[in-house]
């Protein structure tokens, strides 16, 4: 058997079928996460159930992408009985799908999710009298907490072995007696005809496509029946209908505690979060305290502001990774005292320990092996030194995984949408927009597969042209390692923080100029449902980090591992490559680094004996941005070997940033994009991290050179952005206005 769960979005049917199936699928709180079906197996019943979670939609209109995948499954496939997940503490908004649904000539249960909350809000919902209105089951469930799952799964099971005849919530008997003749005309040639009948009449455009033989006669029938203030718009007519039948008949079914709803947790915390001052700056402190607990070597500035710091040797190796006689090392050097340390942020202490874990293998496997063979060389100066220059950095990359992930379960995410909406709105995009945008924070690959939910083609070619600005999981190393070695070290989270932040920046400055010189285009309403808050699950937090290692693993032990052994090669070897090993410097790698550190000299980390180094390192992480850290191991370029000044240094993380993202996410900006939005974001991203680059650099510099001219320039090019940005979003307000 074939079970479907259908649903608004953030009605909880993903955290269903994580439920009933144990998949691992991502719970996101947007709609448009599940762009296609997913499917899954219930086992707990006589026979296996194949589980199919549907997109969240509104409505069986073919409007978006997620509506027709879920309409065509739904219509054309079959299943044998539809779940219908419904938001028990949004019930009637809900209900309109459902009475769509209802129509359909397949079994029906309708499952109210979140009833637990309904409960600690005091209300009861009369699942009996509910039952009697829809005509067919209705029970009550806790995806959340496994509520009432199993009893779900038993009812829906016996419901699917009855066959069932779809029936319409209409009531107006002039339209009923419409459909019921529309319906005598698809008689024997679909299934479902009365589905087919009320979507015709509706001018539902794949109905008036497939069915042009009826389409006179129903046009004929229609035009005899007076739809008063809608002006013959029988979409508009069958909508009141429907929402009539649900305000006169499920009001009742809802008791309130005192008669009234009371004020919700979540409409409380939403009345700061989401405040219309406030809501930005609380965004931006919330994502700093992120990197700072992933990224910062003084854990609350304890150090800087309060002066603590540690340094017992048992203390300093537990916070350093047995790291006490390199810090004594570096204090000799350098000439100083060894006084002590800072107590490290949990991403720091952890990335501490993993590199000692990594770099003990290491030097096992090198005490080993013999010394001065290439073998030798291949196996511990390459791939292990490249494999371990990613693996160090894991733990900080997976913790910040886990506090986005922690954002998106509460429900906190949803709100970051919706809070954008009101910026992006004014620059010709919309808070949908945001949400593959956010994404991006993960993985630009599904973030530009969910551009699909966009109905407007330049919309979805802009979006996908800004995702890569949004820094994915994969740049996370990039960012740690070049942490480590900025000025200061402590300054590691706040080099970090305004990496993303200006990301995010650089994507609305680029909307802003796309729409100066681009045609400006109404932007259309961003409707979302915002999700209760609540505590994030354990299992959906454990279930994602886990998809994001094996996502990881899958590439150290493909892509990434095909990657280190090239460069191997490449650095280890000469054009004359059968006269055996060669010095770095006279290696191929060296010959080519030195070709394109003519390219990106202006940029100023190509300067120097090493700057083809990071040249190199920049187009290798073409192929995975992992590639970046990995390379630039093997050439030796590691915290105390790294000599870029801070502005070398930002400027080699924004090119990096702004650039080309890896193949894999190219090849979905190709299949997403159309033809000519796809040429124009190529060349947007290779001319946007080369300037972008090039400016960071030179005003970098200028600001080592003299502060005062510095920030006078910064200031000129800000108040540049600014009236750009007020030119972009008056000529969208005139468009509004015509």
């Amino acid at each position: 058997m074939k079970f479907a769960l259908a649903g608004n979005p953030n009605c909880g049917k993903t955290t269903l079928f994580n439920t009933l199936t144990g998949s691992t699928a991502h719970v996101g709180n947007w709609p448009g996460v599940t762009v296609d079906k997913r499917e899954g197996t219930y086992k707990k019943l006589g026979e296996k159930i194949d589980i199919v979670d549907l997109p969240g939609i509104y409505s069986l209109s073919p409007y978006t992408p997620e509506e027709v995948v879920s309409r065509n499954f739904i219509v054309d496939e079959h299943p044998d009985c539809i779940i219908n997940v419904v938001d028990a503490t949004n019930l009637e908004r809900n209900l309109y799908l459902t009475t769509q649904l209802l129509e359909i000539d397949v079994p029906v249960i309708i499952a109210l999710n979140m009833i637990d909350v309904v409960r600690q809000r005091g209300t009861t919902i009369l699942v009996q009298e509910l039952e009697s209105k829809l005509n067919v089951p209705v029970v009550e469930i806790s995806a959340l907490k496994g509520e009432g799952i199993d009893a779900m799964m038993k009812k829906a099971y016996s419901c699917a072995r009855v066959k069932r005849v779809g029936q319409t919530v209409i009531e107006n008997k002039d339209l009923v007696n419409l459909i019921e003749k529309t319906k005598d005309e698809f008689a024997g040639k679909v299934s479902s005809p009365l589905f087919h009948a009320i979507k015709l009449i509706e001018n539902d455009e794949l109905e008036v496509k497939n069915h042009q033989d009826i389409l006179a006669d129903v046009k004929t029938m229609k035009n005899r029946i007076d739809t008063g203030d809608f002006a013959g718009d029988f979409e508009a007519v069958v909508a009141d209908e429907r929402y009539k039948y649900i305000t006169k008949n499920f009001e009742k079914t809802i008791i309130r505690k005192n008669g009234e709803e009371k004020e919700t947790k979540s409409d409380k915390i939403d009345k700061v979060l989401t405040h219309r001052i406030w809501s930005i700056p609380i965004f931006l402190v919330i994502m700093f305290f992120v990197f700072h607990l992933v990224f910062s070597e003084d854990l609350f500035f304890l150090n800087s502001i309060f002066g603590l710091e540690v340094s017992s040797k048992g203390w300093v190796n537990f916070f350093t990774g047995m790291g006490y006689e390199d810090l004594l090392a570096e204090a000799l050097e350098a000439g100083e005292a060894f006084t002590g340390i800072s107590i490290p942020s949990p991403g720091v202490f952890l990335q501490s320990w993993m590199g000692w874990l990594t770099g003990s293998v290491i030097d096992l496997v090198a005490g080993v092996l013999p010394e001065g063979t290439w073998y030798t060389g291949f196996i511990v100066d390459g791939f292990l030194t490249g494999i371990d220059s990613i693996f160090s950095f894991i733990p900080q990359v997976l913790l910040l995984f886990l506090f986005i992930s922690i954002l998106e379960d509460s429900g906190y995410m949803a709100r970051v949408a919706f809070i954008m909406d009101r910026a992006f709105r004014k620059f010709g995009l919309s808070g949908k927009s945001f949400i593959p945008l956010l994404m991006g924070f993960g993985c630009s690959v599904p973030a530009m597969i969910a551009t699909k939910t966009l109905e407007d083609e330049k919309e979805r070619d802009l979006t996908i042209r800004l995702t890569p600005f949004f820094s994915c999981g994969a740049k996370a190393p990039i960012w740690a390692m070049l942490a480590s070695v900025v000025a200061g070290h402590f300054l590691g989270d706040i080099f970090v923080f305004s990496i993303y932040l200006f990301g995010i920046v650089i994507a609305i400055v680029a909307a802003i100029i796309m729409k100066v010189f681009g045609k400006t285009k109404e932007v259309p309403p961003f409707i979302m449902e915002l999700p209760a808050y609540h505590r994030p699950q354990a299992k959906n937090l454990l279930a994602h980090l886990w998809e994001k290692f094996k996502h990881f693993l899958y590439k150290a032990s493909t892509i990434i591992t095909a990657s280190i052994i090239l460069i191997w090669f490449l650095s280890n070897f000469g054009w004359a490559f059968w006269k055996g090993m060669v010095e770095i410097e006279d290696s191929i790698l060296a010959d080519l680094g030195r070709v394109l550190k003519v390219v990106f000299y202006p940029l100023g980390w190509a300067m120097g004996a090493d700057g083809w180094k990071y040249s190199v390192a920049s187009i290798t992480g073409l192929i995975a941005k992992e590639d970046v850290v990995a390379t630039m191991a093997s050439l030796g370029l590691e915290e105390g070997t790294i000599s870029l000044s801070n502005a070398a240094i930002y400027a080699f993380a924004v090119y990096n940033l702004f650039t080309l993202p890896c193949f894999a996410a190219v090849a979905t900006a190709k299949s997403e994009s159309s033809k000519k939005g796809f040429r124009v974001t190529i060349a947007w991203w290779l001319t946007a991290s080369y300037v972008i680059s090039l400016a960071v650099y030179w005003v970098g510099k200028l600001c080592e050179l003299s502060w005062i001219v510095g920030l006078l320039v910064i200031l000129v090019l800000i108040a540049a952005i600014v009236l750009v940005g007020l030119y972009a979003s008056g000529k969208l307000k005139a468009k509004e206005a015509k």
